[in-house]
């Protein structure tokens, strides 16, 4: 019979965003089950922070700063994984960025990001990390590709047109990347979560999508970040021939 196995001692976890949030409580969660941890993001300090908890409770991880917007950075941080740990077989391609705003009124800077950073900037990561991911598989292990989609990919919301397309691209890319991974042993997975207490409300500049927010944490209990923490270990868990390809988490209060 089938077992769940979150022993994951011999893996090699990328997690982009690593420096707060989601990716911050999955490499944390990853590195607790055994897994050695490449921590990826921008902010260098945030990142130390993060690898020094890690190693203080006895895991392994290195912390890489990189930036997915720079082809040089990613290509750079994929370098040092191989390097530092060995071939990454487990990347979950999380960093993002979330900023609602009119379409016409909306700084062109604040759009443009969005694009660059979730749709671009995940291509990034992939194309650096596939190399990788496909000669950890032809060595047999267990390989996982996890992109972080939203709910928001799925549904229409007022001021989130670039964000939701942008996270559409995502969910639907990820559906093609099975095929063509998935006879290569590589598992390709997303997850879609709806509203989650992370740093990426406090970015927002748009008054009527930060009323919105203030309002719907009134009634609603948001989801937390080790909730999708603990979605990537059930995923990365699962035995070698079962790949849950899309899994939609969502606050209980919340509707559609």
């Amino acid at each position: 019979m089938n077992t769940i196995a979150k022993d994951l001692t011999g893996r090699v976890a990328v997690v982009t965003g690593a420096s707060s949030g989601m990716g911050r409580a999955t490499a944390l969660l990853l590195a607790s089950r055994g897994a050695k941890v490449a921590l990826l993001a921008r902010r260098k300090d945030a990142l130390d922070a993060v690898a020094a908890e890690i190693q203080q409770l006895g895991g392994e991880a290195i912390a890489v700063t990189t930036d997915v917007t720079d082809q040089a950075s990613v290509d750079a941080a994929a370098a040092a994984v191989r390097n530092q740990l060995g071939n990454a077989d487990l990347v979950f391609n999380n960093a993002g960025l979330m900023l609602p705003g009119a379409i016409g009124a909306q700084p062109q800077r604040e759009w443009e990001s969005q694009i660059d950073l979730n749709v671009t900037g995940a291509m990034r990561v992939i194309q650096a990390f596939i190399p990788q991911m496909e000669e950890a598989a032809a060595q047999g292990k267990v390989v996982d590709l996890i992109n972080t989609s939203s709910i928001a990919g799925q549904y229409v919301y007022g001021y989130f047109a670039v964000y939701s397309a942008t996270k559409a691209f995502v969910s639907h890319l990820t559906r093609h990347l099975r095929v063509e991974l998935g006879p290569k042993n590589i598992r390709v997975s997303v997850i879609e979560p709806g509203i989650t207490e992370t740093e990426l409300q406090s970015h927002f500049t748009f008054q009527g999508a930060i009323d919105w927010l203030e309002n719907a944490s009134k009634s609603i209990d948001f989801l937390k970040a080790e909730d999708i923490a603990e979605t990537v270990g059930f995923i990365v868990s699962m035995p070698k021939h079962v790949n849950m390809q899309q899994i939609v988490i969502m606050p209980t209060k919340e509707g559609i």
